[in-house]
């Protein structure tokens, strides 16, 4: 097991790398002079000489990799530059806002597990029959139903019409039911989808017809035989939902006025805050990646059959 997480780490860090060039590229080609956007929030007019020493400021003078190394160095110490608009340090920002979004991806992926998982386990119980046909009617729905429009219908029943939860900031419980259920949607679907899937080719093996034909029922064996074995998959596909979900947040927080990285992110893009930017596209890039390094971790814990080089771990 160690020696096969020592190589998922290894082969992590060309991702690594490609975030950390991908956001620092992000930076070199957008349009407008980087010292220039620096000196101009305001409305103030720098003169070509401010902005020439600003540029030696920033070592914006220098090649490009060179900029780079001296990029990646900062950030490796958490300097991640001072942000154009806030005039404060982008890591302090994105430190303050991070616990939003991951109470948010918290929430989203606990309704997609207890619901994906539940919808699957009754659309399988049930195959061909009516509660199959429900449930496949509602992921289709779900999958369907863009994001925004889901969470302005929630916000017209919930918050309008019944008065029940708050439409925006950050509070207790209540404040987060709508934008979990809107940012859980599409993949509670996929997770149903997935489900209902790996349960049917598992009632396939030996092992489940020789438990029926012991009159086991159908729902014994769905929870203590095929589960089980079937959830594998099914975990790989939450590990890459829940990235998904901290680097997709952006629509639901704006829409419900969360102070998360992503509506912090979409300030960044409407100001044109590049270093505000260049840090949530690393920051998102590194969860990511560790997420997808404990999916895997995961994975082999369940799946006695990974092999890594040919040998069982």
């Amino acid at each position: 097991m160690k020696q096969y997480l020592i190589q998922k780490l290894i082969s992590l860090l060309p991702v690594l790398f490609g975030v950390s060039l991908l956001a620092f590229v992000l930076g070199v080609i957008t349009p407008g002079n980087p010292a220039e956007l620096a000196l101009s929030q305001g409305g103030y007019e720098p003169t070509p000489e401010q902005i020439t020493e600003m540029e030696e400021q920033m070592g914006l003078d220098a090649p490009y990799p060179v900029q780079y190394l001296r990029w990646v160095g900062r950030a490796l110490t958490g300097d991640l530059g001072t942000s154009y608009s806030t005039r404060n340090p982008v890591g302090e920002e994105l430190a303050r806002r991070i616990p939003v979004t991951l109470k948010l991806a918290a929430c989203s992926i606990t309704l997609t597990i207890i619901l994906g998982i539940a919808l699957g386990c009754t659309a399988a119980a049930w195959q061909g029959r009516l509660p199959d046909r429900i449930v496949g009617a509602l992921t289709n729905t779900q999958l369907s139903l863009p994001a925004f429009w889901l969470a302005l219908l929630l916000i017209l029943l919930f918050a309008e019409t019944l008065g029940w939860l708050p439409t925006s900031g950050n509070g207790g419980p209540r404040y987060m039911i709508m934008p979990a259920l809107v940012l859980s949607s599409a993949s509670t679907a996929t997770a149903a989808r997935l489900t209902r899937s790996a349960l049917l080719e598992e009632f396939g093996k030996q092992y489940c017809t020789a438990a029926m034909a012991r009159g086991i029922s159908r729902w014994r064996l769905v929870l203590k035989n095929a589960l089980p074995n079937a959830i594998v998959p099914v975990t790989a596909m939450l590990g890459n939902s829940l990235g998904g979900m901290l680097g997709g947040s952006i629509i639901v927080e704006s829409i419900f006025a969360l102070p998360g990285i992503g509506s912090y992110a979409l300030s960044a893009v409407t100001n044109r805050d590049y270093p505000a930017l260049q840090g949530y596209v690393l920051l998102t890039g590194l969860i990511y990646v560790l997420i997808t390094l404990l999916v895997d971790t995961v994975s082999m814990l369940l799946n006695p059959k990974v092999r890594l080089g040919g040998k069982r771990i």
